[in-house]
C-alpha cells in the first residue's frame, strides 16, 4: 500500500496544547493530544525477521513505537517498564502480540547494575541472544532555577538512568550480541543544543554520543555496529511528567510541532536492519529541522 503523501508541518497535532501536568514518570492515557506511536500507521515489510531485540523503557513513547515497529518489522521484543508504568507496558505488550509475535515485559530499574545484568540474563534465557539492544531509558527533570536547584539526587538519577544503565547494558550484553548485530542509544537535540533548564539530562545526552562513537570503534572487529537516533522535540508522557509548561511545546523546532513517537521508530529500524550494514559511529538526527553539527 502506497503512503499518502503529507506536509509533515500538519501531519500531526500543533500547538498550542492544552495544559496538563502529572507526576513523574507519567502516563500514555491522560495525554491530550493522545500520542501516535503508529498503531494505524506503521506496516512492516519483514526487515527484523527472527530478531531478538531489547528495548529499555519500552512501555510508553519512543520505546513503544520501537517495540511495535520492531514486532512488526518481524523481531521478538523484551522491554523493560518501572512498575508504576505496568498498564502502559500491557499496552506495548498487547501491540506486540498483536503483530504475532512474543513480548516480555520486565520491571527493571537501570539504575542499579546487578538489575541490569539480570535482564541481559533474562533476554538471554527467553531468546538465546540479543541482535538488538535498544538503550532508550531516561530521565530529565526540568530546573528552570539554575544550577543551584539541581539537587545532588537529582543529579545522581539522571546519570544513573541515562548513563550507568547504558553503559552496563551494553557490557553484559555484547557478549551475546551476534555478528551483524547492533547497539542503538536514544541521545537528543539536547547534546548539541543544551536548554539551560534541562543542564544534567542535556549533559548525559553529549556523553551518549561520545559513548556511541568510541564503542563503535571498539566493537565493530566483533561484527556488532553502533549508532543513535538524537530526536528534537517528542511528545510522549516524559513532557507533561517534566515540564512545568506543554502548551508550546514543540513549537521551536522548524516543522512548528513537536514529533510523534510513530516519526523516530523509523530511524530504530532502519538502524537494526541489514540495510544499515555500512553505518556505524552515526547519529541519526531526526529533530524537526533543527540543524546539527
Amino acid at each position: 500500500m502506497t503512503e499518502q503523501q503529507q506536509d509533515p508541518t500538519e501531519q500531526h497535532p500543533q500547538p498550542d496544547f492544552p495544559g496538563q501536568d502529572q507526576p513523574h514518570p507519567g502516563w500514555t492515557g491522560p495525554m491530550d493530544p493522545p500520542p501516535d506511536h503508529g498503531e494505524e500507521s506503521y506496516r512492516g515489510s519483514g526487515r527484523l525477521a527472527d530478531r531478538k531485540a531489547v528495548i529499555t523503557g519500552g512501555d510508553s513513547g519512543i520505546g513503544r513505537a520501537v517495540a511495535l515497529a520492531f514486532a512488526r518489522e518481524g523481531a521478538d521484543v523484551l522491554f523493560t517498564y518501572l512498575e508504576s508504568e505496568k498498564d502502559d507496558a500491557a499496552e506495548t505488550v498487547r501491540l506486540v502480540e498483536e503483530a504475532g509475535r512474543r513480548a516480555v515485559a520486565v520491571s527493571c530499574d537501570v539504575r542499579e547494575e546487578d538489575n541490569c545484568r539480570a535482564l541481559v540474563e533474562s533476554a538471554v534465557d527467553e531468546f538465546g541472544r540479543i541482535d538488538v539492544l535498544v538503550n532508550n531509558a531516561a530521565y530529565q527533570m526540568s530546573q528552570p532555577d539554575g544550577i543551584e536547584a539541581i539537587s545532588t539526587e537529582q543529579f545522581d538519577r539522571v546519570m544513573r538512568t541515562n548513563l550507568y544503565g547504558m553503559f552496563w547494558l551494553c557490557k553484559f550484553a555484547l557478549p551475546h550480541i551476534p555478528e551483524g548485530g547492533s547497539i542503538i542509544n536514544s541521545t537528543s537535540v539536547q547534546a548539541y543544543k543544551p536548554s539551560p533548564h534541562l543542564l544534567d539530562y542535556a549533559m548525559t545526552k553529549g556523553a551518549i554520543v561520545t559513548f556511541t562513537q568510541g564503542l563503535a570503534q571498539m566493537v565493530i572487529d566483533r561484527g556488532v555496529r553502533v549508532n543513535a537516533v538524537a530526536p528534537g522535540p517528542v511528545w510522549t508522557p516524559l513532557i507533561p511528567a517534566t515540564l512545568p509548561d506543554t502548551k508550546e511545546f514543540g513549537k521551536q523546532a522548524p516543522i512548528g510541532r513537536p514529533a510523534q513517537p510513530a516519526e523516530m521508530a523509523p530511524a530504530y529500524v532502519f538502524l537494526a536492519s541489514q540495510e544499515a550494514s555500512y553505518i556505524t559511529a552515526e547519529i541519526v538526527n531526526a529533530t524537526g529541522g533543527t540543524p546539527l553539527p
